[in-house]
């Protein structure tokens, strides 16, 4: 952690949050030569949605920017050790979709798109995809497998951006909530965090499903939320056979497995209300258990272990995609928030296309329209694409 003085702090670059979005995007700034600061109201890294994620990673999507973000972030994390020496854990443990068959022939075209992208992506039959992972057949159409998709480790890989940062000039600042954010004559701003004052020439807003507030500090409006979401496990020993990660599309209830236990998880309640709660919600786990076990009639002879549950937040968009790059009103304040629970899984390419905006001014390698706050022009609903589960 760095320490300095309390007083005046001049960077180029402010990112506000330290979990693994804001430890990407500083380290991507820094290592194009950039001053940066990050300043994160809780005592460590990763203690919001990164720490609570379900830490998978996957490139099947059916929209190119999606795919684009996904995929490349995925060979980062594999070749994490080779680029940098350090290893943030991702694991090709696979991911595999389960289609009825009202979505199975589009479905086969978002394949062709992934393809194009280079994605590893196979189509099995159903007696295939019951190979990898145990179901109920019934109204599966057809299976898709991307066995580079798979696991990371949120906190493991948010440190090793962090440690990449700091040894390009980057200091940390944690117990340092923005209380104040001004606007300068002069185009840069001056923000106000703990003890301390910066005045810097670009911020990247990447606090979560706090970004909302901070923005407003900064009079700019964020349509994000936090959005709670539980996970749940069986007890320990009770899985005996690795599960890879399984989505049954149709009844949205997905399992996977984490040691000799199994984990599951579906959605949220309808019913719940927006705003950050991580106590877990265990009457909506009887809701999902009835769902899932007509898809895996296994979880219905598991024990439970309430005591390995555990809930997060995804910081929620209107369309459930990321909002990333400049606001329309103040182009040296850059959004990357609103992963509406893919920030893990996307977070190197986030902090690649960050650091070209901060030296462009704009998003190039990606179609930045579909990721600019300014697609909520005068709403706040959009339309939901790319297979967001």
């Amino acid at each position: 952690m760095a320490h300095e003085a309390t007083g005046g702090k001049d960077v180029d670059v402010l990112v506000i949050g330290a979990g693994i979005i804001g430890a990407s995007c500083a380290f991507h700034a820094a290592d194009d030569g950039r001053s940066v600061a990050i300043v994160e109201s809780a005592s460590s890294y990763a203690e919001g949605s990164t720490g609570r994620s379900f830490a998978s990673v996957r490139a099947q999507w059916s929209d190119p920017v999606n795919i684009a973000l996904s995929w490349r972030s995925i060979e980062r994390f594999r070749d994490f050790a080779r680029d940098h020496g350090i290893d943030v854990g991702y694991r090709p443990t696979g991911y595999l979709f389960l289609f009825p068959e009202q979505t199975w022939e589009k479905h086969l075209e978002a394949v062709a798109l992934q393809r194009s992208f280079g994605v590893p992506v196979e189509i099995l039959d159903v007696a295939e995809a019951q190979r990898l992972s145990p179901f109920n057949s019934v109204g599966v159409a057809g299976a898709t497998w991307g066995p580079e998709d798979g696991q990371v480790d949120p906190h493991g890989a948010t440190q090793a951006f962090l440690t990449l940062a700091r040894a390009r000039g980057a200091r940390v600042y944690f117990n340092a909530p923005v209380s104040a954010v001004e606007a300068r004559s002069d185009e840069s701003w001056s923000v106000t965090a703990g003890d301390h004052t910066f005045r810097t020439q670009h911020i990247v807003n990447a606090a979560g499903g706090w970004s909302a507030a901070v923005a407003q500090l900064a009079g700019i409006d964020v349509p994000v939320v936090h959005s709670r979401r539980n996970v749940y496990a069986t007890a320990a020993g009770s899985c005996r056979e690795p599960v890879p990660m399984t989505i049954d599309i149709a009844g949205g209830t997905a399992v996977r497995s984490e040691g000799d236990r199994l984990l599951f998880y579906a959605g949220h309640d309808p019913n719940q209300r927006d705003g950050y709660d991580v106590s877990v919600d265990f009457a909506w786990m009887e809701t999902i258990l009835e769902i899932a076990v007509e898809r895996f009639p296994y979880l219905a002879d598991m024990p439970l272990d309430d005591r390995a549950a555990w809930a997060g937040t995804y910081d929620m968009s209107p369309d459930r995609n990321a909002i990333v790059g400049p606001d329309p009103t103040h182009e040296t304040w850059i959004h990357a928030c609103g992963f509406s629970g893919h920030g893990v899984m996307q977070a190197p390419e986030v902090g690649r296309i960050v650091a070209e905006c901060l030296g462009r001014g704009r998003i190039d390698s990606v179609d930045g329209a579909a990721l600019s706050i300014a697609r909520f022009a005068g709403t706040c609903a959009g339309d939901s694409t790319g297979m967001v589960v």
